[in-house]
């Protein structure tokens, strides 16, 4: 193949696509460009079908540091497992693409998207969908394409969307919304706003799809240049004798399904599998076997989604606006900083709250230009949520997701940093699963939050929404659980406050989702949001005043710059020996701020020394400080941590002094008052308590009739060279 690129302008930005260059041995492979980011996407469909009863597709995001020209942090110094945006990446791509196969494809198909170059300005995570979709058709590829993804934002200050925004425009950006689709369907979304109405959303939604139609136009007129041969694969059949001795069993299965608990559910779904099963002999159990549960599972589909559209009445007996019972337990835990454990239906999440200095914020080795983030929410779905025996390992790509969305759902009602100087740390345990978990560790993370006093803006709460669609019949239903989910055709997750939308994400199987559609679930959604919010609200209405008792109370002070070095002291001795004092744990930034954290008075003693070694002594300010130093014309005196005075002899005391011992020793203690400071900062002493001097300390040789002397050291002895006289 020889070198083919279309290069184009949408939106005020460039792009390209390039194939017949690079990675020629691929079923297809294509470089698509943005700027100077560029990415290498490739995809290889294998030439054996494999007898899977899924569809065998993989993809994988690579972030490569020399794209931005960085060497890999850690031991090895090479890039290893995948950070959570490459994961997060991989699944932006995976789930707009799948939809696009035909039914029955069972070739393993593999997509990998390379970042090469990144120019820390246009992100490559959109465009990696393009090149995917390109890659595809490029390699004659069965695949309803051309698809696209785009990410739109929209400007503060003048209320416009901006198209595929860069890392700096979207700083002035209220909200990130990523769609994917073809010219005539929205396939997947992903959302993050801040507060934005369901209006401005579908506004927004609605944009999208008209941007992804032009890049699909293009992308198709690339496509066309290129000219692939298409290529045949085997497709999965279905028999159709097996279909006809499955069908008898539709009202078997409507009663069956017909069963609110989730286990009793299965059970007699199970039954009638079995049931069903032992109709066909061994001879045709060895040859149909993945045919026969394909059809059971189709009966399962049908029988659930006709039970929706034609009584209205889903398999748990709810109508399609009803939300399971909740209940909400803020403060589980006794000893956590914060906690909430959120139940509704057969869903339980219970997250937990850790509170932390500054300096323990996640730091990200990625090649996007955030160096890391303060908030942090892990997601865990062990296999005892739902029943089921499992390996506990890593956590997986779908753990990495639906943490990625409760932490973005909450980052916009978060104090700014300045107000609340700590890392916060959130996990969601997931204990019991049948629906919506993400939505619910969502609630459970809100609960948590105001169980440790933090000031939120405003509490978050969260719903997973379905779609059935057969034809023109549609119904929208609200709080699904997990069988409408995996036989449903959409799973809309709608997170927000009472003012409006934090984040969505939407996965859309059906053909035809229309703006009517999507503006109904929304308009849904936001009822059964305040509904949540409700039953929240019933438990805790707003942060609390006071954090725990075991959570570490931060004081933050600022301090001149040319004064960190003063704090930190030589080899970091004062700050040592601060901590080791105090018990506190201090941190100090470049630009003067000083984080403090402590359980108990620590933090103020620290508070107080820090502020004491900074402060710069004014004319006129009494101190009670000790005799650190004896001169024969006076003595140092230490009115604050490594700021001496000199209290001339002369000062010491009511009456002539001949020796300063007459008077004062090394640690005795004075009220003294500042009564010069001169150019060089040299501070002069005047003694408010003075005794009477002794009487026979006048005999010796004294300094008390000169006058104070200004250029002095107490490690000097007094002495000085000659001023050079010219």
């Amino acid at each position: 193949m020889t070198k083919i690129t279309e290069s184009f302008e949408l939106y005020g930005k460039e792009y390209t696509f390039t194939t017949g260059e690079v990675a020629k041995q691929a079923t297809g492979a294509v470089v698509v460009t943005q700027g100077d980011t560029i990415l290498l996407v490739t995809a290889v469909v294998s030439k054996e079908r494999k007898d899977y009863d899924f569809f065998p597709l993989t993809v994988d995001f690579i972030e490569r540091m020399y794209a931005v020209g960085r060497i890999p942090g850690g031991y090895l110094k090479r890039e290893s497992r995948p950070s959570d945006k490459g994961t997060l990446t991989a699944r932006m791509i995976d789930r707009p693409v799948r939809p696009g196969f035909p039914d029955g494809f069972k070739n393993e198909v593999h997509i990998v998207a390379t970042t090469l170059s990144a120019d820390q300005s246009n992100q490559p995570d959109v465009i990696s969908i393009m090149g995917a979709s390109a890659a595809l058709l490029v390699g004659g590829v069965p695949f309803d394409g051309p698809a696209a993804g785009v990410r739109i934002g929209r400007d503060r200050n003048t209320g416009e969307f901006i198209v595929n925004p860069t890392f700096q425009e979207e700083e002035n950006s209220d909200l990130e919304l990523t769609l994917a689709g073809t010219p005539d369907c929205i396939t997947m979304v992903e959302a993050g706003a801040d507060e934005i109405s369901e209006e401005d959303m579908l506004a927004a939604m609605t944009f999208g799809q008209k941007v992804i139609g032009e890049f699909c136009a293009i992308q198709q007129r690339f496509i066309d240049r290129v000219a692939p041969e298409p290529k045949v694969y085997p497709l999965d059949v279905p028999v159709a004798e097996v279909a006809e001795r499955v069908a008898p069993y539709y009202d078997q299965m409507t009663t069956a399904l017909s069963d609110a608990d989730k286990a009793s559910r299965i059970a007699k779904v199970d039954e009638l599998k079995d049931e069903v099963k032992a109709t066909f002999s061994d001879d045709e159990r060895a040859v149909w076997g993945k045919e026969i549960a394909a059809q059971l599972k189709a009966l399962e589909k049908k029988a659930m989604r006709e039970m929706v559209l034609n009584s209205g009445e889903r398999v748990d007996g709810r109508s399609a606006t009803e939300i399971r019972p909740i209940t909400v337990n803020p403060g589980y835990l006794p000893r956590a900083h914060g906690s909430g454990l959120f139940t509704r239906g057969q869903t339980q999440v219970l997250s937990v709250l850790t509170l932390g200095m500054l300096n323990e914020w996640q730091r990200l080795d990625t090649i996007d230009p955030a160096p890391g983030k303060r908030y942090i929410h892990h997601y865990n779905f062990p296999p005892y949520c739902t029943g089921e025996v499992g390996r506990m390992g890593a956590p997986k790509r779908r753990e990495i997701g639906h943490g990625h969305l409760a932490e973005r759902a909450l980052v916009p009602v978060l104090p700014a940093e300045d107000d609340f100087p700590y890392t916060i740390r959130i996990v969601s345990e997931v204990t019991e699963s049948n629906g919506s978990s993400s939505m619910a560790s969502t609630c459970g993370s809100t609960l948590a939050l105001m169980d440790a006093g933090v000031p939120i803006k405003r509490p978050v709460s969260g719903i997973a929404m379905g779609l059935i669609k057969e034809g023109e019949r549609v119904a929208i239903l609200s709080d699904i659980q997990g069988l409408e989910d995996f036989l449903g055709d959409m799973d809309f997750k709608v997170c927000g406050t009472e003012r409006g939308i934090t984040a969505l994400q939407m996965d859309n199987k059906a053909k035809g989702l229309t703006v009517e559609i999507l503006a109904a679930a929304l308009a849904q959604a936001k009822e059964g949001r305040a509904f949540i919010l409700g039953k929240m609200f019933d438990a805790i209405q707003t942060p609390r005043e006071d954090l725990s008792e075991f959570a570490p109370r931060i004081i933050s002070i600022k301090v001149p710059v040319d004064k960190i070095r003063d704090v930190i002291g030589s080899g970091g001795k004062i700050i040592r020996g601060l901590q080791e004092d105090t018990g506190a744990t201090i941190e100090v930034q470049e630009d003067g701020t000083i984080y403090i954290a402590s359980r108990d008075t620590g933090g103020e003693e620290a508070k107080r020394r820090i502020e004491a070694i900074v402060k710069v002594p004014e004319i006129g300010e009494e101190y009670y400080g000790s005799v650190v130093g004896i001169q024969a014309f006076g003595a140092f005196i230490e009115l604050l941590p490594g700021k001496d005075g000199l209290l001339h002899i002369s000062r010491m005391a009511n009456g002539r002094v001949g020796k300063v011992e007459d008077v004062l020793n090394v640690g005795d203690e004075v009220h003294v008052k500042i009564i010069e400071i001169d150019e060089r900062g040299k501070v002069s002493l005047d003694r408010l308590d003075r005794p009477d001097a002794p009487a026979s300390s006048g005999s010796h040789e004294s300094f008390s009739d000169r006058p104070p002397r200004r250029d002095y050291d107490r490690n000097s002895g007094g002495d000085r060279k000659p001023r050079r006289r010219h």
